[in-house]
């Protein structure tokens, strides 16, 4: 496997991408996936007509009820019942076997519908459903993948920040997973890329070209309206990659899923030239892609670059000052070595740091980690493995994150680095920013931290806690408790055992149900036996599949 350089260091006053992992190249895999959700007890299937176990806070149409009984002659109800509905509006709806009942004035839903039960009417809330289904795209954990040097891989990465938790709850709340105004200070976007159509803003390119001075200074030169990204040396398709993490066209049947879905809300705002073998930006170039992000109105500003050893840059610091007193969110990587503090603008007060994880909830080998006097990390999501736990820290691993590369790159690869850790921040930010415009960025941070869960390396993100905070959020934070959860697949042909499938973690309640991945599957009917463990509560269930040329998707429902 390829070696992975350190950094990307600047001559001069220079900035660092703080990514860099070409993908390995494994074998090709000629066997079959298996893949699907676990749901829990009754979160899959119907469950009886009552009151009790109703979820009255669950969207619903306000101001009725629904009734199990369709007749409500005086011959058919029970004095009990008459008493309760005298006086009240009902309609009859024949195709569905149901009535529907109108709560009386002065009453909530749910107090009425205890006087019916009371009377022995079942009744229920009436429901607002929405298509909660998983996006399509072939890099979505539970789909088929995408081929990087021949295997495939998937954005399991998505799972473990609960991606899909935040884009439930935001569509059970009647909303689409769009992202507000986010851009993205790097080497430029890939504006022909196939997964980013119909996501990108014209843009800026602040850093046209790297010319050396007398003095052999390199620096920026040119501005122009092209943010293309850069196509030579080790930082192309960098800007491509942030982009896409935070937001490539989702559920399209193409390449990968991001935080954002869909619109026009990626603002490519080029601060990277190149030179001969050389790249880089400026404390003017990223200094202007500040300044012009916010002109144009960003909600959340992406910035996976710093600058080590320095503690601060006044002229970065001054934009980046003015851009959260503008109600602007700055979110940035931590750095890509462990033994020089946080890199700058990471370790500004007014900007969020981002460390890295590996394949374990531990901070990466390469995850920068503060020094004295600074301040500490303030999330953490997975940055691709990289090498931990091997001799060699920067080292592809099959563990590294799914994402774009150019099309001149082929379109799609492994990444590693806290470059990768802050889109998916970003793209968090770009939600809950979408979700509740009213909120200020200090109320957005306060939310994305207050909802994160505690690991062995730090805060990690939540999607699916942080979406459901700023929801009901009302002035104060409370941490959303989290429950954790296991769950073992095991897929047998014949009475043979011929693969398994482990998972834990925490989430939020309710824990709806939990995605499975088995690998390496021949043809064949399997029968699959899953147990589910939520907060030490036990279930089971079975299923049957049939594989047959193809990778499968079976869902298993347990009681």
């Amino acid at each position: 496997m390829k070696q992975l350089p350190r950094a990307f260091a600047l001559l001069g006053c220079g900035l660092v991408l703080l990514s860099a992992c070409t993908p390995p190249s494994p074998p090709v895999d000629s066997v079959y996936t298996l893949s699907g959700k676990v749901f829990a007890p009754g979160a899959g299937g119907v469950t009886p007509l009552s009151v009790q176990g109703m979820n009255w806070s669950a969207p619903h149409v306000g101001g009725q009820v629904l009734l199990t009984a369709q007749n409500l002659s005086a011959q058919s109800l029970s004095p009990a019942a008459l008493s309760a509905l005298s006086g009240v509006r009902t309609q009859s709806l024949p195709s569905a076997g149901l009535t529907v009942a109108y709560t009386p004035a002065g009453q909530t839903d749910a107090e009425f519908a205890a006087t019916l039960a009371a009377s022995g009417l079942a009744a229920q809330p009436n429901y607002r459903y929405q298509a909660l289904s998983a996006p399509n795209d072939p890099g979505y954990p539970i789909n088929a993948g995408i081929s990087v040097g021949g295997a495939l891989y998937d954005q399991d990465y998505l799972t473990r920040i609960n991606a899909q938790g935040g884009w439930d709850k935001l569509e059970a709340l009647g909303k689409t997973p769009v992202g507000a105004l986010t851009a993205v200070l790097d080497t430029g976007v890939d504006t022909a890329h196939e997964d980013l159509a119909g996501r990108l803003l014209p843009g800026r390119d602040f850093c046209s070209s790297l010319v050396t001075d007398a003095q052999g200074n390199t620096n920026c030169s040119g501005e122009d309206s092209d943010p293309s990204d850069l196509t030579q040396g080790s930082e192309a398709g960098h800007g491509t990659s942030s982009a896409g993490l935070i937001g490539a066209a989702t559920n399209n049947g193409k390449g990968i899923a991001a935080l954002t879905w869909s619109g026009k809300t990626i603002l490519p705002v080029k601060v990277f030239g190149a030179s001969g073998a050389n790249s880089g930006a400026t404390t003017a170039s990223l200094t202007a892609g500040v300044k012009y992000a916010v002109a144009q109105g960003a909600k959340v500003i992406n910035m996976s670059l710093g600058l080590v050893g320095a503690s601060t840059d006044p002229a970065l610091s001054k934009a980046v000052a003015d851009a959260a007193a503008a109600d602007v969110l700055l979110i940035a990587a931590a750095g890509n070595t462990p033994n020089q503090g946080l890199y700058y603008p990471a370790s500004d007060p007014n900007v969020m740091a981002i460390g890295a994880l590996a394949k374990t909830d531990a901070l990466a080998c390469y995850s920068a980690r503060p020094a004295a006097g600074q301040k500490g990390l303030d999330l953490v999501a997975p940055g691709g493995n990289a090498g931990s736990g091997t001799p060699n820290c920067y080292q592809s691993s099959e563990y590294d994150i799914l994402t774009l590369a150019t099309t001149a790159q082929g379109r799609y690869t492994l990444r590693a680095g806290t470059s990768e850790a802050a889109p998916q921040v970003s793209g968090a930010a770009a939600l809950l920013r979408a979700l509740r415009p009213d909120l200020k960025v200090k109320q957005i941070r306060g939310i994305l931290t207050a909802t994160a869960e505690t690991v062995t390396g730090g805060r990690l993100l939540n999607v699916g806690a942080a979406v459901q905070a700023a929801s009901a959020y009302g002035g104060g934070i409370v941490p959303v408790p989290f429950v954790p959860y296991s769950l073992r697949v095991d897929a047998f042909l014949g009475d043979a055992l011929a693969g398994t499938a482990t998972t834990t973690g925490k989430d939020a309640p309710p824990i709806q149900s939990v995605t499975y991945r088995i690998k390496n599957l021949v043809a064949g009917t399997y029968t699959l036996k899953a147990t589910l463990t939520v907060d030490n509560v036990i279930s089971s269930g079975e299923a049957t599949v049939t594989i047959s040329g193809g990778d499968a998707v079976r869902n298993i429902q347990t009681r």
